[in-house]
């Protein structure tokens, strides 16, 4: 530790975002970056603590004290070593995790100033990158079996990436035209470009790993000729909102109109009656987690009159909340840099109808909701309050979440991971279920061997 006393003096500093008038009108990423003296400055913060909570929060076992010190000595290749041992792709979760590490971080429950792990893990694999610590590694030696992986999100690409350095031959099929699942079409460019994904990507080609994009697969009958398979479908089936009105056109899901966008920024192009825009309108969002606010921020830059965000459950507190104590994730209000760009946030909200006028929406009846103990225990019971009233919108877009699939029964050299078996969770958790999946894997095709 080579300051054991900085974070007695330097106090937490961030990023930041760009300027809101100029970021909302381009996709680029809004997260700005420290030079490399804060940058260093920051990472001398880190305690060091006897017993790293941060460690613990982690899905991944991050080893934040160990980078985070060799980060403040300015060596970025040693830091990068191991940042890369526990996770596979530091340049994803540096942008998009929510650092759980961070809410664990001592210096978090003394003064709210945790250490900036999240933004001093970016800026290690950047400067990897830049300065070529990162180079193809392909297996000197292929064991002779094969793994086939369905389905190319983080936790696919975790267990091919970890299969192939242990020597195995492994095939990635993807449904969609290109690699990456929802870190390509599901995360919006302002928070993730897709070049990074790309980079990535690439990388992994010239280690040897074969991609097969536009390629759906049926769980059911799995491709042939391999020795084992991992299936990381993800959750691709969006909770709907059954209620009278549903069917009016300017009704989408959040991914929906995420991936158009997406893939518009990606050069594909729709027709006229298949784009999905926010352009001139007033938008709905109902939802109000990650997926909700990534909406807000699309819908800002396609040039929306209004966004309204409203959500089922009660407004969470503000700072600190006792049922979600340290170092546990605290259930709190967030502000992301979307909400910054404008928009209405309501809470305690549920939705009746939809209205519309020649067969386009036009409004959303709301109505109250009190959530009530359950006298059975478990989940708080809901009631509508009668108090009603009506949100004019001319674009809904549904970000309720995911539903977690219904697999098949599988043979037993078939594994699952990711959100196909926890339903909708975090980046750093998939890579952490690929990253166990592809050590499963592994034990039992060795097995067979032996």
């Amino acid at each position: 530790m080579g300051n054991p006393k900085a974070f007695l003096t330097i106090h937490r500093k961030e990023a930041g975002y760009r300027p809101l008038d100029e970021r909302v009108h381009d996709f680029s990423e809004v997260e700005q970056t420290l030079n490399t003296h804060d940058r260093c400055e920051q990472a001398s913060r880190c305690m060091d603590c006897g017993v790293p909570f941060c460690h613990w929060a982690c899905p991944l076992g991050n080893k934040c004290p160990e980078w985070n010190d060799a980060l403040y000595k300015g060596n970025f290749q040693l830091a990068y070593k191991l940042l890369a041992s526990t996770n596979d792709f530091p340049e994803f979760t540096g942008r998009i995790c929510p650092a759980l590490c961070e809410k664990s971080c001592v210096l978090n429950l003394t003064d709210h100033e945790p250490t900036t792990n999240r933004e001093n893990e970016c800026a290690i694999m950047e400067r990897a990158w830049i300065e070529s610590y990162i180079q193809p590694a392909p297996p000197a030696i292929r064991n002779g079996f094969r793994v086939a992986v369905i389905g190319s999100g983080p936790a696919g690409l975790a267990v091919a990436n970890q299969l192939n350095h242990k020597g195995y031959q492994v095939t990635v099929f993807e449904k969609n035209e290109d690699v990456g699942g929802l870190l390509r079409y599901g995360i919006p460019n302002f928070k993730l470009q897709k070049n990074v994904i790309s980079r990535r990507i690439n990388l992994m080609r010239e280690e040897g790993i074969t991609f097969v994009c536009s390629t759906p697969i049926d769980l059911e009958h799995l491709p042939e000729g391999f020795d084992a398979y991992a299936v990381c479908t993800g959750t691709p089936q969006a909770r709907d909102l059954q209620v009278p009105g549903r069917d009016l056109k300017g009704i989408h899901t959040a991914l929906e109109f995420l991936s158009q966008q997406n893939r518009i920024l990606a050069g594909a192009q729709f027709a006229k009656d298949a784009l999905i825009s926010a352009k001139n309108k007033r938008v709905l969002v109902i939802g109000g987690g990650d997926t909700g606010s990534d909406c807000i921020g699309t819908a800002h830059r396609q040039g929306c009159k209004s966004v309204t965000q409203i959500e089922i459950m009660p407004k969470p507190p503000v700072g600190d909340n006792p049922a979600t104590p340290w170092p546990a994730w605290p259930v709190i209000l967030k502000t992301t840099s979307s909400h910054e760009e404008g928009c209405e946030r309501r809470w305690l909200l549920n939705t009746n109808r939809f209205t519309g006028k020649d067969g386009r929406v036009t409004s959303a009846e709301v109505e109250g909701v009190i959530w009530e103990p359950n006298p059975q225990g478990g989940r708080p019971l809901m009631k509508l309050d009668g108090k009603k009233e009506t949100i004019d919108c001319d674009l809904v877009l549904l970000a309720m979440g995911f539903l977690k699939p219904q697999l098949p029964a599988f043979a037993e050299n078939v594994f699952v991971a990711g959100d196909a078996v926890t339903g909708p969770s975090l980046v750093v958790r998939c890579i952490a279920a690929g990253r166990k999946a592809a050590a499963s894997i592994d034990a039992y095709l060795q097995g067979k061997k032996s």
